[in-house]
């Protein structure tokens, strides 16, 4: 049985206890993880302090810079590797993890080392009455050492989305990856240690949130800031914990995130959007869309043009070119999908399709598989409109003006994304300027550019990433003021 290690201070080390890291394609145990209990964060959290003080802290921009790209050239070197770990832990298709989270591993340590050899600072010549000049100018100092707990959808490509800037800052890293999906983030240390990163930058610990890792970390008293993906209740809690030493955070959070299909829209194209807005990723991107808003002159033909998508979709090995769709994370997600789909029936809802469990007749049948359902009828009261389900699963309603339709999609506590569907440019930039969200889409969802801001409002977290956004959440920023 394959053993997942801690990686503290450019050393594997056990835990005192292991958990299971389980195949959710088929249910088996891939590995056993090393879980770490207070002792060892706080040898990764001293580590991390001390190798501030050490060679890291004396590096140069450019001598950063360059180490990070031979980090990307690790993790292209191990390219099959990671594929086959990404795709073991998250029971996603091959062919997803080989065209997104890998390539975009690589792509995020060199995005911020460019970024970081070139980013600007502010300087002012201030000129006074009394005629005593200054200059004014600032530095950009690490913030020290920064917590990183990331979550189970996307474990390799958000991990490194706030590595890769953190240690381009010169900051040093304790990174908590999910127990569901621990395997990227020990390979990702192998790839540092070799790529010549020094002891002590790069630290990884597994385990839990309470009472576990993920608690001793955001905890810790000598943890300069934390950066967190994932549920909004757990982004709560650990707001709730830094709060005593007035920690910097940055929270990606949950979405109930709408996307809105105008009558002028490109039909066919549209479809093909939504359909991969819904779905990719088993519904499990924070960025899906869960809430789909159609104007009602095509609304019938648009339900049953996206419904023929989702029937479409083949459910399957996660290794066969064929896949689609793989699994839920884990047992106890996919029961929190059924869930909702039982309260939509509750609830009145009218099934378009899905809303069960695919049978295989072989191994897959022990996996973690769930339908993929569209339901109509629902009040925009309903809990299956209102929560966020995180599944391939969407409530489509009709609408009659835009004014309704913004309405509609505004009408929620989260705010991370929203799709636009339309011909229409000047609609088109109208609607996208008034919804309350992070980032818009107008006909596309999911096309990034790492320098544009990212991140959400309300229940969907705080602050943004990408670009000089993340540069500078991971730095402080300090002025110096000269007189002339």
């Amino acid at each position: 049985m394959k053993s997942l290690l801690n990686y503290i201070d450019g050393q594997f080390v056990t835990g005192k206890r292991e958990f299971a890291d389980v195949n959710p394609a088929d249910g088996s145990v891939i590995a056993q993880v090393a879980e770490a209990d207070q002792g060892l964060v706080d040898d990764a959290v001293r580590a991390a302090r001390k190798a501030l003080g050490r060679e890291w802290g004396g590096w140069t921009i450019p001598q950063r810079a360059a180490r990070l790209r031979q980090v990307a050239d690790g993790i292209e070197a191990r390219f099959d590797r990671f594929v086959a770990a990404e795709v073991a832990d998250t029971g996603k298709p091959a062919a997803v993890a080989s065209r997104l989270d890998v390539p975009r591993a690589a792509a995020n340590f060199r995005v911020f080392a460019d970024m970081i050899t070139t980013a600007g600072l502010e300087s002012f010549q201030t000129e006074s009455p009394n005629g005593k000049n200054a200059l004014n100018y600032a530095v950009r100092k690490p913030l020290g050492v920064v917590g990183i707990i990331t979550p189970w959808n996307l474990p390799l490509l958000l991990l490194t989305w706030k590595v890769a800037p953190a240690l381009a800052c010169g900051n040093t890293v304790v990174v908590k990856p999910s127990e569901e999906t621990p395997a990227t983030a020990t390979l990702l240390a192998e790839v540092m240690k070799e790529s010549g990163i020094p002891n002590g930058v790069y630290n990884l610990v597994h385990g839990f949130g309470a009472n576990s890792a993920g608690e001793f970390l955001t905890q810790h008293a000598d943890v300069n800031a934390v950066t967190f993906t994932g549920e909004s209740e757990t982004g709560t809690s650990i707001m709730k914990t830094v709060a005593a030493s007035v920690k910097q955070v940055s929270f990606e959070l949950g979405g109930k995130n709408a996307a809105i299909v105008f009558a002028d829209c490109d039909f066919e194209e549209t479809v093909s959007g939504v359909s991969e807005a819904v779905f990719f990723n088993s519904g499990q991107v924070c960025l899906c869309a869960e809430r789909v808003y159609v104007e009602r002159a095509i609304f019938d033909r648009f339900v049953d043009a996206l419904k023929r998508k989702a029937e479409g979709l083949r459910a399957g090995s996660p290794w066969e070119e064929a896949t689609d769709l793989g699994p839920l994370i884990s047992s106890q997600h996919r029961e929190k999908v059924l869930s909702y789909y039982r309260w939509a029936r509750e609830e009145g809802a009218t099934v378009i399709t899905g809303g069960g469990v695919p049978e295989f007749g072989d191994e897959l049948d022990r996996g973690f598989y769930v339908q993929p359902a569209i339901y109509t009828g629902l009040p925009e009261s309903a809990r299956c409109v209102k929560e966020e389900i995180f599944g391939p699963v969407c409530h489509v309603a009709p609408f009659d003006t835009e004014e309704e339709a913004v309405s509609m999609a505004n009408d929620t506590r989260y705010g991370l994304a929203a799709s636009i569907w339309t011909t229409n440019l000047k609609r088109g930039h109208r609607v996208a300027q008034q919804m309350k969200v992070g980032i818009t889409w107008v006909n596309c969802w999911f096309l990034r550019d790492l320098r544009t801001p990212f991140g959400g409002v309300g229940l969907s977290g705080i602050g943004r990433e990408g670009g000089l956004h993340s540069l500078n959440f991971y730095s402080e920023l300090n002025n110096i003021c000269i007189r002339l």
